[in-house]
């Protein structure tokens, strides 16, 4: 099945009760910036069954298929991608999310201190939607950033009520990855050791390879 094939087939599902309150949530948001873009989450994630949100930067050039997927093609994705299946996660039990959910306008790599703000309440709509999330993997600066605010706006709350467990790792866009072949293995392997983690605390079994 073609990339294109595969979006269209996945738009048809974005109203499926797996998740319908997330592709409404998204909406949400881009409406309340008109004239912006906010991807949709590619169905193949269920929010009755998320344990683990991927929290990154900001909808790349990727989502240009309207989704955050594992399947975009963008390195970022396919990183991503390559971390869920080393750890043997289904997508299902995790969701991807942008600390600004927002297209940036100017296609940049970094986010001011208003925006990564900007994401705290999108944050705690996800927190609510996503209720059996039990961690959260903040992959480079402005997702621990925006995990700090988000506890100091009350996230702390929601963390000890479920137990939820915060890992800080490495981003997976390329310039974070910019190193030895030795380096970015080691990179690597953190990523899978804290997905890893993250699912023995909630129960979930790898995937058998």
């Amino acid at each position: 099945m073609s990339q294109s094939e595969y979006f269209e087939e996945q738009l048809s599902k974005v109203e499926d009760d797996s998740i319908a309150e997330l592709t409404a949530l998204c909406r949400k948001l881009q409406e309340q910036q008109p004239g912006s873009r906010v991807p949709l989450i590619d169905p193949i994630h269920d929010v009755d069954e998320a344990r683990v949100i991927s929290l990154q930067i900001a909808p790349g050039p990727g989502t240009s298929s309207g989704f955050l997927s594992l399947r975009n093609d963008d390195p970022t994705a396919a990183r991503l991608a390559a971390v869920y299946d080393a750890a043997g996660l289904e997508p299902r039990y995790g969701i991807p999310w942008n600390v600004f959910p927002w297209e940036l306008p100017d296609g940049g790599t970094k986010l001011t201190p208003d925006q990564v703000k900007a994401g705290i309440r999108p944050l705690k709509e996800l927190m609510r939607i996503a209720y059996r999330t039990s961690a959260i993997v903040a992959h480079g600066t402005e997702a621990k950033r925006l995990v700090q605010a988000w506890i100091k706006a009350g996230g702390q709350q929601v963390i000890n009520q479920r137990g939820i467990k915060i890992y800080e790792v490495r981003s997976t866009a390329d310039r974070a990855f910019l190193g030895s072949a030795e380096k970015q293995q080691v990179w690597f392997d953190e990523m899978v050791a804290a997905y890893t983690d993250a699912m023995a605390r909630a129960g979930v079994r790898p995937t058998k390879k």
